[in-house]
């Protein structure tokens, strides 16, 4: 009769035990992958553009960071790439992935922040091949609204296909 309280006990002892394990790798810190989060969106997080190392004139090179802040009360994921397009009225480029990038899984808690750069070769002004871009839309992983910003660093020379000639890098822990 005294197995059975033992056996219970050991039981109860392992099932508390395990309720402590989740099994994800999750120490609780920002920019680590949790096993629950949703994707973080454009309306939760504050999205800041630049300030830029500007390419000053046609043919040099360009970079914008872009900082996402999530001052949500909840948890929030990025995995992938940003949504990234220049815009000059009517006429849109999205500017496609870092080939050499490998995105990472990140999870931004509250207050805690991500970078992207966004890097271009400014073209000739009223060129032929170039998007005099105005605008710049952001949209992240996982959703489908977007939020745009003044584009004031010149037009980007397009291929024929309106593909810009710029990048987008994989998101990264700020500070990292």
């Amino acid at each position: 009769m005294r197995s059975a309280p033992l056996a219970l006990t050991a039981l109860t002892a392992a099932a508390l035990l395990l309720t402590g394990c989740s099994g994800d790798g999750d120490d609780g810190g920002a920019g680590e992958t949790k096993g629950t989060g949703t994707a973080c969106s454009v309306d939760g997080i504050d999205i800041e553009v630049g300030p830029a190392n500007a390419a000053p004139v046609a043919g040099d090179t360009g970079n914008v960071p872009v900082t996402l802040t999530n001052h949500g009360d909840a948890d929030c994921t990025l995995e992938g790439f940003p949504g990234v397009a220049l815009r000059a009225g009517d006429s849109s480029a999205t500017v496609p992935e870092e080939e050499a990038a490998q995105p990472q899984k990140l999870t931004l808690a509250k207050d805690t922040a991500a970078t992207f750069t966004i890097t271009y070769v400014r073209g000739e002004a009223g060129g032929a091949g170039t998007l005099d871009a105005k605008k710049l839309a952001i949209s992240l992983p996982g959703g489908s609204d977007e939020r745009e910003f003044p584009w004031s660093y010149g037009p980007v020379p397009v291929d024929g296909e309106v593909v810009p000639d710029a990048t987008v890098s994989a998101f990264q822990q700020a500070g990292d």
